[in-house]
Parts: structure tokens; sequence; C-alpha cells
């Protein structure tokens, strides 16, 4: 896949699966501005992609706030001349049930995921249209924002509204010829390390072992290299057609996420009481109750 002659924004780059996209993108050919918010992680992650060849500058910046959006923006642009790609990674965990998560902790993870892909994503697009050329959002979702996940009221709630970003900015952008995709990603780091269910395939990668098939496949739990080649694809003029899409990818597996639909529909004319609703629910609407949480499945006996 070859970018030659793109630039690219990944924030939240200086390690884990950002720096993952921002190492695939390089090596693709794309110039890259990495992004971390302490200023020796930003820079050390830089000169990785320098010493393999790649065009990077770091930029150290807590994502967020429209200043450092267009501090991000402005990097891209004096660097390099111009903007093609935002790749929306930043993040930061607060996990907590409800009753006992504070306001900082909710405020904290919405402000960098949430209102930190949408102010960058302004100054992006903003760039992106002055160029008249197209562009790129790639948005970083996750499977607690399809599912939920006990625990993450602030995470889940971001995640699923940065799915609710990319409908309505693929409509708002398809005239410009800028796309815009959710990743929806699964793969051994810091966060994934905090889960009890995972913690055993993190320790093991980081011991040097290969993965069962089990956690490759059906889990989809690999490396952060297992996911960076979608970023690389959907920043590609291969991915031109590509546009409001909720992509999976972890391990092996790659997976299409349905959009949302009505799976039950009945009529009342006049509208419903609740003692028609009562009465027609365990018949009509019971059988076809959604889960919550993703459904995991049970490792194989050793």
């Amino acid at each position: 896949m070859d970018l030659t002659g793109k630039v690219a924004i990944v924030t939240g780059s200086g390690r884990g699966l950002g720096l993952a996209y921002a190492k695939r993108l390089a090596a693709a050919g794309a110039a890259v501005i990495v992004n971390d918010v302490d200023a020796a992680v930003a820079e050390q992650a830089a000169e990785e992609l320098r010493a393999a060849g790649g065009k990077a500058v770091a930029v150290a910046a807590a994502v967020g706030s429209s200043e450092a959006a267009q501090q991000l923006v402005n990097a891209a642009k004096d660097s390099f001349g111009r903007l093609d790609v935002l790749v929306a990674n930043a993040g930061v965990l607060r996990d907590k049930v409800l009753w006992k998560m504070t306001d900082e902790d909710f405020d904290t993870v919405i402000g960098v995921h949430l209102r930190g892909t949408f102010t960058t994503a302004r100054a992006a697009v903003v760039a992106m249209k002055e160029q008249g050329e197209g562009g790129r959002l790639i948005l970083i979702g996750s499977p607690a924002g399809q599912y939920g996940n006990f625990g993450q009221t602030n995470y889940a709630a971001a995640k699923a509204g940065i799915i609710g970003f990319t409908k309505v900015w693929a409509m708002e952008l398809s005239r410009d010829k800028i796309t815009v995709n959710a990743v929806v990603p699964v793969a051994a780091t810091a966060m994934t390390a905090t889960v009890p269910f995972l913690k055993p395939y993190v320790e093991a990668l980081e011991a040097g072992e290969p993965l069962p098939q089990f956690a490759r496949r059906e889990l989809a739990f690999g490396t952060p290299e297992d996911v960076a080649g979608l970023v690389a694809f959907l920043a590609s003029d291969a991915a031109a057609d590509v546009t409001g899409q909720a992509i999976g990818v972890g391990g092996d597996r790659l997976s299409l996420y349905a959009h949302t639909d009505q799976i039950v529909k009945e009529y009342s004319e006049g509208g419903w009481s609740e003692d028609e609703i009562a009465a027609i629910w365990p018949t009509a609407f019971a059988p076809h109750l959604q889960s919550v949480g993703e459904k995991l499945p049970t490792p194989p006996e050793k």
C-alpha cells in the first residue's frame, strides 16, 4: 500500500496501538505527526519512525481542546505542507461502576475520547476541505461501544458516540470526498492488560510466547501490529469508496459491524397503551430481547 505524499496525524501515538498505526503509515510512505501527552514519549516514537526511514514530527499535546487540535493540524501543514489522514486514537481509562464513578472520572474519559475526536476531526476537516482533494478520518472505537462493558460507563458511552460521529460525518463529508470510518480494534495493550480474561494472553505476548489459535481467531485478540494494516488500508486510495462503516479487527479476524436496526415491529391503531404493550410483549418482543456485554467464547480445556 503506497501512501507516499500523504500526511497523517495519529493522536495518542507515543505507544501501544497508536504507535503501531503510526509505524505502519510511515512504512507505507506517509509523513506522520506523532502525538502524545508526554513530550519525551512523543519524541522517542517519532525518532523510531525516522530511524526506520520514515518522516515524522512529534507534537506533545493533551487531546481534547480546540487549541490542541489546531496545534496538531498546524504541525502537519507547517512540517509537510498538507493533511490527508487523521487517526483519532488518543484515549484514557477511568473504570468504575456507576455509583462509584466521579464527575472527574466521567469528564476525563469523555473529554479525551469523545471531545478529543470531535475537536481534532473538526480541525482536520477544515484543512482537508481547503485543500479540496478529499481525505480520511479514521476514528478508533471499541467493542465496549458496541456491546457495553461492566465498569465502563464513561468509556462505552464515548466509544458508542464515536460510531455516531462516523455515520453523521460520512454523510456530511461525502461531497468533499472525505471518508469517515471507525476501527474497532482488539489487541494487547496497557488497557487490555487490565481485563482479567485477557491478561494471560497479554502476559504470554510480553514473554515472547505465540498466542493460541483460540485467542487469535475466537477472541480476535493479537498484537497492535495485527490492527495496523486496516488503518493503512483505510488511509489509502484503495478505500476511497469505504465510508460510514464500523470495522472490527484483531488477531486473525477482520469483521464488519451491522448498523443498528429495528428487529421487531407491531402496530396498534391509535397508539399503544401500557396494557396493550403488556399483553403483546411476551409473545412478540420478549423472544427477541438483545443481550448486553460481549459474549466471549469459553477457552478450550487444556
